[in-house]
Parts: C-alpha cells; structure tokens; sequence
C-alpha cells in the first residue's frame, strides 16, 4: 500500500470521526435548547409561582373527607345543619350530628381541641384555644365583631376581617360570617351517607345491627323484608346516587361495546377490498385506503362534537364516533393481516371445489381470526376507557356524572368516588378481555 492511499485512509477517517463527533454534540444540544424553549414558552416559571399548596391541600383532603354545614339565617333566626349543604342531606330541626348540642335556641359546636363555636340569640362565638373568644353579629350595617387580642386589622392571616364579612380557617374548621348570615364549616374522615340517607330507618346503625336486622324477623318496613328494604335504601341513595350511577356504568361499557364490535363489523368486509391480494383493482385499494386513513385520522373526540351537532346528545353518538374512528385503524389492521395470509391453505380449500365466498370463509377467515380477535378485545379496553371522556361530551355514561361533579366544586368525594368506579370498570374489562384472549386465542408458553 502506498503512501498516497494510507495518507487517503487518513483522511477519510478523520473526516468520519469528526462527522460522529460534531452529530454526538449536536443532538444533546439540540435536544437542550428544545427544552429550553419548552421551559419559557409554556411558561414555567409563572406555573410554579401560581401553584397554590393550600388549593391543593383543600382538593386531596375533599375527596376523602366530607363537611357539615351549619347555618344561621339573620332574616329568620333559623339554624339548619346538613351533609355538604344540601337538601337531600338536612337535619330534622334541632338534631344534628354527635358534635352538635342543641339547648334551646343554643346551638354548641364543639369542633376538637378545644375548638368552640356558639350560636346564641344571632351572635357567633367562636373559641380559639391560646388565642381566646371571636365574637359576630350580623346586622343591616354590616358584621359586629370583637377579637381577644387588638383590633380587626392586627389579626392573624388565618383571620380576614373586613366591614361586611369576617372568615376564620383553623385546622378543626371554618367559620365565616357576613350581614345576613353565619356558616360554621367542620370537616370529618369518610364519605357520610353513602350507605343510607338520613330519612332511611338504617342510617346510623353499626354494621352489626345491620347484620342482626338483616336476619330478624321483625322487619322494620312493613311490606318488605329487611334485606330488601336495606337493599332498595341504598339503590335509590339520593345523595350517591348508586342506581343512577350503575346504569351509567353500563351506558360507558356499552357505548365502548357497540362502538368497537360495530367498527369491526364494517371494517371486514373492507378490508378485503383494501388488500393487495384480494382487490387487484388499485384505484379500489386506493379509495379504501384513503377512507381508513380519514375516519382515524380525525380523533374520537372531534367526532363526538360533529355527531352531537348531527344526531344530538346521547350515549349512541358516542358509539358512533368510536364506529368511526376504529373503523379506520381496524381497516389498516386487518387489510395488513389479509395481505400476509398463507397462500398454500386457500389453495388447499380450493381444491376441494370450493366457490370464492367458502374459500375466504374456510380459508382466508380462520388465519386472520386470532389478530382480529386480539385487537378487537385490545380496543374494546382501551374504548371503555375512552367512553368516559367521550360521554362526558355527548351526555351519556359515567363521564356526564363525573363532569356534572368537577363543575360544581363542592362534592369532590363524588368526584373520588366516579374515579375509584373507571378504575375498577377498566380493571374488569382488562381481566375479562384477557381471560377470552386466552380462551378463544390461547396463551404463550409460560404465561
């Protein structure tokens, strides 16, 4: 080898390297300065100055706890108390929970720790351990009050005091009073009422009451036994709901249902005309093609807004845009499945005289069933999922329910409890799914 050529090698060589080495530092930098742009352009500094800590706080500690409210009404000197402040969930007048003591037309709350708040003849007594007495009165000219320690503009930060409105935050709860009425707010460990309603003979009892009843011949309703009167309290809960957030559970699971095995049976027949080997007319594959490309390449969701405009709201529109838009992918997956058929066994069924309908019935059908099957049960888990959202929009399901909670801002243990329900219906439906996998696919070695 001469010079020139070792000289040549050489050079090319380095070139190499120095191409590998420049690609090596160009990538991270790019990749660097990408997120450089992500981190200002979608504003992050500005998001971490407005996280709230005590907003979060607040949320978490709504969805595994519930509040009492008690309320006086200046205009007519009446005290209500009830279960996240709704009607379904009052208190008969002067009955309330354990906390509560009622003497009169003195109502006493004591919230813990030594934690005191009175209702007495339209004034507010709120005492505070190691801070002393908060006294309010509601009135025409605004709200009466006097502190323990200085004047309202001296106070604390867990205490706003203002003219017309004074607000208390302690960790046992929350007092806030304005011109026309007082608010005492007491948090409590659990989801209250969610068995029984407070109108229910069963609310209140312990568990094994409700066992010892459950097998007692006196029964408590008199035209129905005690089982089925338990049973029929709790379906027709008229704070959780259960009977309607049942049947809205099998609304998701059934748009999820008819969506996936509808787009499938359209997708079939379609499939064939999409396949090189079974449409030997392009511009057919060509049309096919470009529909599949169409129905899935515009997303469920923005079919769902078109099909409400269309057909309304309800839980069929939201089958319908699951239609569609698996209509697509399943097209794509089984005309690639069609294409790689085994030739030989379509040869094999033809030879017994078979006409062109039992050749794909006997032939083509029984390779392609298990990667129709598999995806077919793979979408119909990921479609349950997507039914919540997409029922949300339509009005049908449990995302309606999930939504109707999220917008009033009040009763995030349903919002909890919605959750806690997906979680389990897509866990179902992934056991149930795998479980026919096996049955009807069969399972690798060793799973």
């Amino acid at each position: 080898m001469t010079f020139a050529a070792t000289h040549d090698m050489h050079e090319q060589a380095t070139r190499l390297f120095r191409g590998k080495r420049i690609v090596n530092f160009a990538i991270p930098l790019m990749m660097l300065a990408y997120l450089a742009y992500i981190f200002f352009a979608f504003d992050i500094p500005g998001l971490a100055q407005r996280a709230s800590i005590d907003n979060a706080r607040t949320l978490v500690g709504d969805s595994y706890s519930y509040k009492t409210h008690v309320e006086y009404d200046a205009r007519s000197d009446a005290i209500t108390v009830a279960i996240e402040g709704e009607r379904k969930g009052t208190y008969e007048p002067g009955t309330g929970p354990g906390w509560l003591s009622f003497d009169g037309d003195i109502v006493r709350g004591d919230l813990g720790r030594g934690h005191v708040v009175t209702f007495d003849d339209g004034t507010v007594t709120y005492d505070i351990p190691d801070y002393g007495p908060i006294t309010a009165t509601p009135s025409r000219n605004g709200v009466d009050m006097t502190f323990p320690q200085g004047d309202r503009t001296t106070q604390p930060d867990w205490i706003n005091a203002s003219k017309n409105r004074l607000a208390v935050t302690t960790d046992q709860g929350r007092l806030t009073v304005t011109r026309t009425r007082a608010e005492l707010f007491k948090y409590d460990y659990g989801w209250e009422l969610f068995w029984f309603t407070l109108d229910s003979p069963f609310h209140g009892k312990s568990f094994g009451e409700l066992v010892s009843l459950a097998f007692s011949s006196d029964r408590v309703v008199p035209e129905k036994s005690n089982i089925a009167a338990m049973a029929s309290d709790f379906w027709t809960n008229k704070m959780w709901r259960h009977g309607d957030v049942a049947w809205a559970l099998f609304e998701t699971v059934l748009m999820a249902f008819l969506g996936t095995f509808g787009a499938a049976i359209v997708a079939l027949p379609l499939a064939f005309l999409a396949a090189r080997n079974f449409s030997p007319l392009i511009a057919v594959r060509f049309g096919v093609r470009r529909v599949f490309d169409f129905v899935r390449g515009v997303d469920a969701l923005i079919w769902t807004i078109v099909l409400a405009r269309a057909f309304g709201p309800g839980p069929l529109t939201g089958a319908l845009a699951i239609l569609l838009t698996d209509t697509g992918s399943f097209g794509k997956l089984f005309s690639e499945a069609l294409e790689n058929v085994d030739e030989k066994q379509i040869e094999g069924v033809q030879s017994t005289g078979a006409k062109q309908l039992q050749r794909y019935r006997f032939g083509v059908i029984p390779q392609i069933t298990p990667v129709l099957l598999s995806q077919l049960l793979y979408y119909l888990e990921s479609n349950t999922r997507s039914a919540t959202i997409i029922g949300a929009i339509t009005g049908g399901g449990i995302g309606l329910l999930l939504t109707q909670a999220m917008i009033t801002q009040k009763d995030w243990e349903e919002v909890t409890y919605y959750i806690v329900l997906v979680i389990l219906m897509v866990m179902i439906m992934d056991s149930v799914s795998g479980w026919l996998r096996g049955r009807l696919i069969g399972r690798a070695e060793g799973h």
